[in-house]
């Protein structure tokens, strides 16, 4: 019987009994291949019932390392009270019974079991409920950090899975998700905790390919850690003073790095909403009385022009904010999915023509899918020729901005830029959410975006009140995202992350030279900018055909179900998508530190081994 799954007898009883589960002892609790052990219902008289009917069960609960004897049939009143005694002094029955919650028991053996003392109290006897409850709080948090620590541990080996897949309506079955009435005790919490790492994927795993952000960086994942303790807003100095600081300096380093000696910068969530203050700060500056008179103080329509490779966030500004997506131009693209300046300009010239305003221009610095560069210096001087505003989207390769080697020609001319984002979360590999965005003019942010809410922005303040940063943003509560990055870059400094971003370029370049050495198995579409390798897989039956149109779409039909195939087997995790010029293609991303050629290698091997038959 598979893990989670009863027989059909149980599986027709649908929500109304979940399926009790233990998992045999192993090196890691969060492993993804457990051995099967025994499964019931969970009601308590359909347990007790069980149990006394049953001819050899000392427990309902059996790790595959425990020997099974014969056992003479007990009676039904003898077989309740040994399942009492033997079952539930962990986590004592009368509790169970008195919540009825779908908790499944736990053995004795389970690694992250509280002790007898503490195993059956809920959040009411801990801190900050419990005056008292440190000694309980501290096994309680301390069994939460094993767990972390083991998936960790199984993050970064090798042998272990990326993923456990499972359907949404298998997954449903196998994980209790309700929400009850009557809460639970801290030994159900652990035991949540642990199941919901065993089903995740690990996207810090060496052979997780398969998004811009990949990897686990654990100096970003202590500072996350110590982030949700001191569980604080960005709002003001007042409430967090250190963080709004190290904000501070660490967002005039970004500002340095882009080439500017000026200028205002902050944290948002994604790139996405990065980019949306760039398009309301555009507006604000060539319409500053828009903010209060809206539309009327405009006079015309605005335009905004893009790469048809952007990310799709570009479009959404003008939707969001009142221009349309029509109004959003998407400039043809070169075959290596580059902006084409010239087409950028005659653009701009049929919109005036046309009585529109033209006003903000983006340039992508690495985009989604190939991880193309558009050229800044050209893009700059039309910009300039028509007094448009420059933002470049460098969310995912403004990380090429720490390296001496691979900066020039991709991000030349960025300085010439009036706003930027740049995403740590992505290249530089800081834990989600990390993105920022820059701005070239000081004053501009707060011009913008000041609503000047006098319960929390008084300018009387015992303090420098120009470091409240809350009346900078459109959001009001604002999460700490810079205590994970700050720290990372105290341990790598500059220097380590200019040698992070070249390994992954150096990387990057040997899959290449990989895939070119074995072209009867790889097809590379184009030769890569960033660490975004784009190609297909070409299994036997297609080795010997022309590279012809009908090739393409049956290459194109094989990328879902290799997927596929990976997902399943879970050892492997690589993207695909198709674009304007192409059906479904392969795009591995390389941003993770654990990478190494030996990962590569097993890479290709193992998609051969998945895909050569189809």
């Amino acid at each position: 019987m598979k893990l989670g799954q009863a027989d059909s007898r149980q599986a027709e009883s649908g929500r109304s009994s979940r399926i009790v589960q233990a998992f045999s002892t192993r090196s890691s609790p969060l492993e993804t291949t457990p051995k099967p052990v025994v499964a019931a219902p969970l009601h308590r008289h359909s347990i007790l019932k069980a149990y006394a009917r049953s001819e050899a069960k000392p427990s309902l609960v059996k790790t595959a390392n425990q020997a099974t004897r014969p056992r003479r049939k007990p009676g039904r009143s003898s077989g309740i009270r040994q399942f009492k005694k033997k079952n539930f002094h962990y986590f004592g029955f009368q509790n169970f019974a008195r919540t009825h919650s779908p908790t499944r028991l736990m053995s004795s053996e389970n690694t992250y079991s509280l002790s007898k003392e503490h195993c059956n109290l809920k959040y009411s006897d801990i801190l900050p409920n419990n005056v008292e409850g440190y000694p309980a709080t501290k096994e309680f948090l301390m069994k939460v950090v094993d767990i972390l620590l083991d998936f960790v541990k199984s993050t970064n080996d090798r042998n272990a899975k990326v993923l456990d897949f499972h359907h949404p309506a298998d997954m449903m079955r196998l994980l209790d998700l309700e929400i009850p009435d009557t809460g639970l005790t801290l030994q159900q919490l652990l035991l949540d905790c642990s199941m919901t790492l065993k089903y995740q994927v690990k996207t810090g795993h060496p052979h997780f390919f398969n998004q811009l952000s990949c990897g686990l960086d654990l100096i970003s994942m202590a500072g996350e850690w110590l982030t949700a303790t001191a569980n604080t807003n960005m709002f003001t100095y007042e409430i967090a003073p250190v963080f709004i600081l190290m904000e501070h300096f660490v967002l005039q380093k970004m500002r340095e790095l882009i080439g500017w000696n000026c200028g205002d910068s902050i944290l948002a969530p994604g790139g996405s909403i990065s980019n949306l203050y760039a398009f309301l700060a555009a507006r604000h500056k060539m319409f500053p009385y828009y903010k209060e008179k809206g539309l009327s103080a405009i006079g015309g329509q605005l335009v905004m022009f893009t790469s048809d490779q952007c990310h799709y966030s570009v479009k959404s500004c003008a939707s969001v904010c009142g221009l349309g997506t029509d109004n959003c131009v998407m400039v043809p693209s070169d075959e290596r999915g580059r902006i084409i300046p010239s087409k950028l300009e005659e653009s701009i010239l049929e919109r005036k023509a046309k009585g529109h305003i033209p006003f903000f221009v983006n340039a992508t610095a690495g985009t989604t899918v190939i991880g193309a560069f558009d050229p800044i210096p050209e893009i700059a001087d039309i910009c300039q020729k028509y007094k448009l505003w420059l933002h470049v989207d460098a969310a995912w390769g403004g990380g090429l901005l720490l390296s001496r080697k691979y900066r020039h020609p991709r991000l030349s001319g960025i300085e010439r830029a009036d706003s930027v984002t740049w995403n740590p979360h992505k290249l530089m590999g800081a834990l989600l959410q990390c993105s920022t965005i820059h701005f070239k003019e000081d004053g501009l942010l707060i011009s913008c975006n000041q609503m000047s809410a006098e319960y929390l922005f008084m300018t009387d303040k015992l303090y420098d009140v120009r470091y409240d940063t809350g009346d900078k943003v459109i959001q009001c509560g604002r999460h700490n995202d810079i205590f994970k990055l700050w720290l990372q870059w105290r341990a790598k400094g500059t220097e380590g992350f200019e040698k992070h971003m070249d390994r992954l370029m150096e990387l990057t370049e040997y899959m290449v030279k990989r895939i070119k050495q074995m072209p009867d198995k790889y097809y590379l579409i184009l030769e890569p900018e960033l660490v975004n390798v784009c190609f297909w897989y070409l299994p036997t039956r297609v080795r010997n055909m022309p590279h012809t149109a009908e090739r393409i779409k049956i290459l194109g039909e094989i990328c879902p179900i290799l997927k596929g195939r990976m997902m399943q087997a879970g050892t492997l995790m690589v993207g695909y998508q198709p674009d304007d010029r192409r059906p479904n293609f392969f795009r591995n991303i390389i941003s993770s530190a654990a990478v190494t050629e030996a990962d590569i290698d097993f890479l290709l091997a193992e998609m051969d081994r998945l895909g050569h038959d189809l």
